[in-house]
């Protein structure tokens, strides 16, 4: 008996990293657009071009694509609209030592609505003003028949939404040149769900003995967009936007539910060692990244303009996360540092602008996105990838009342993971994964 309670006091132990450790699972939850975790797809016209719309900013998403468009609006614009990302694809199959070859899991299919909002007024000639609503970063994964799930101790489900409300200045300073500055409040909140394990001494297997729910609150961190856009002539501008970093300091609590071994004295030293049942409060922050945009707009005849675009996206502000138990003796668990050596990551776009009529468009575009994530930390928490995507749209500007539609297709390469971290966990396999997204704007 000397020897199995030593062992479950070493393991308990190490089922209390875990719970730490996985907690910052939540921190990397997102999914399928923009490499990462960030979502490029806002307005459903840029979306038609693959967003590559830098160079026109010519509606109220300029607001997020290039604040230097606003100069050149010459009557109130208002648009609403929604994209609407859908999971057709996102499995893994297991690789050795763990979870193993043979083993497979799919994600739960992912259906979600985002909005955008942007309104444009202009003050005279010279001084434009806007206001937008968008959803940069954010989504979520979340695995089938979580409780079988080899990954489960990792996550189950992971979350994070984060909202922005952007105030926007535009300045004409000449007929063909204009800048644009404007405050970004972005509110955010996250959410992990996964299990907690630890060795069974009896059995010498690992057993569930708990499930860990962790939700922040929402929280408010604050940066900048800044953007410039130039109509050089007729044929031919350019535009340069830039979108700075934002670090959200959360604050929020975790709670965790006891699960029976089914073995009296392996529950009572768990019940011992973790605080099952205790709200316990937690801080942890994202350093959101700094964003920036270059975009040649090139009209070959009058009814066809070709648009491409460079993006650069500063990832590697997410090297490590931190989270903190800040509760007191008896209500808290470890706090824990998790490296992440997330990369800066390019995408190049190229988008088609037809004009059949003068209310008319079809649009198209390519981008390929490039993913900030190491080998090391590919996981069930945020499995990435590059990514090629192609885009189909339509936009009608009626007398009144005008609309734009879009479609992307994404296909991820396969995604292989056969190395750690030192000390880092060991969860290896090949993600596939492919989604289909859908935009719809009106506009006025």
């Amino acid at each position: 008996m000397r020897r199995r309670g030593g062992i479950i006091g070493k393991t308990l132990a190490a089922a209390g990293k875990l719970s730490a450790l996985g907690a910052i699972g939540l921190l990397a939850a997102a999914p399928i657009h923009a490499a990462g975790f960030g979502i490029f797809e806002q307005g459903t016209k840029a979306m038609g071009m693959a967003g590559a719309f830098t160079a026109q900013a010519d509606d109220p998403s300029l607001l997020f694509h290039n604040a230097g468009g606003l100069a050149f609006i010459e009557e109130r614009q208002v648009s609403v609209g929604t994209t609407w990302f859908r999971s057709t694809k996102a499995e893994l199959e297991g690789a050795n030592p763990f979870p193993g070859e043979g083993y497979t899991a799919e994600q739960k299919d992912l259906s979600q609505l985002l909005p955008h909002i942007g309104w444009l007024q202009p003050v005279n000639d010279t001084f434009k003003l806007g206001i937008g609503v968008n959803a940069p970063f954010g989504l979520t994964t979340e695995w089938e028949d979580p409780d079988a799930f080899a990954g489960r101790f990792l996550s189950t489900k992971a979350a994070l939404r984060a909202v922005d409300i952007n105030p926007t200045l535009g300045w004409k300073v000449s007929p063909t040149f204009g800048i644009g500055i404007g405050a970004v409040a972005r509110v955010s909140d996250v959410e992990l769900r996964r299990n907690v394990g630890t060795l069974n001494p009896f059995t010498q297997r690992v057993a569930d003995v708990g499930r860990l729910v962790l939700e922040s609150d929402f929280s408010t961190g604050y940066g900048f967009n800044a953007g410039l856009l130039h109509k050089i002539n007729p044929s031919f501008s350019w535009g340069l936007s830039y979108r700075s970093k934002v670090k959200v300091e959360y604050e929020g609590e975790a709670e965790v539910t006891q699960i029976s071994t089914g073995n009296p004295q392996l529950d009572a030293a768990v019940r011992a060692q973790i605080p099952f049942g205790k709200k316990l409060p937690v801080e942890t922050e994202i350093e959101f990244p700094d964003m920036a945009s270059l975009g040649l707009a090139f009209s070959l005849t009058p009814t066809l303009l070709l648009e491409t675009d460079f993006n650069w996206t500063g990832w590697s502000s997410f090297d490590s996360v931190g989270i903190d138990f800040v509760g007191g003796a008896g209500n808290s668990l470890p706090d824990s540092n998790i490296p992440q050596q997330w990369e800066d990551a390019n995408n190049y776009r190229a988008g088609l602008r037809w004009s059949v009529s003068p209310a008319n468009q079809w649009r198209f575009g390519y981008v390929f996105d490039e993913s900030p994530q190491p080998e090391e930390t590919v996981s069930p928490l945020l499995p990435d990838a590059n990514r090629n995507g192609i885009t189909v749209g339509f936009g009608h500007d009626g007398p009144g009342l005008g609309y734009d539609v879009a479609v992307m297709y994404l296909d991820f390469e396969e995604r292989t993971r056969a190395k750690s971290l030192e000390d880092g966990e060991t969860f290896f396999g090949t993600y596939n994964t492919k989604a289909v997204l859908l935009g719809v704007t009106l506009n006025w």
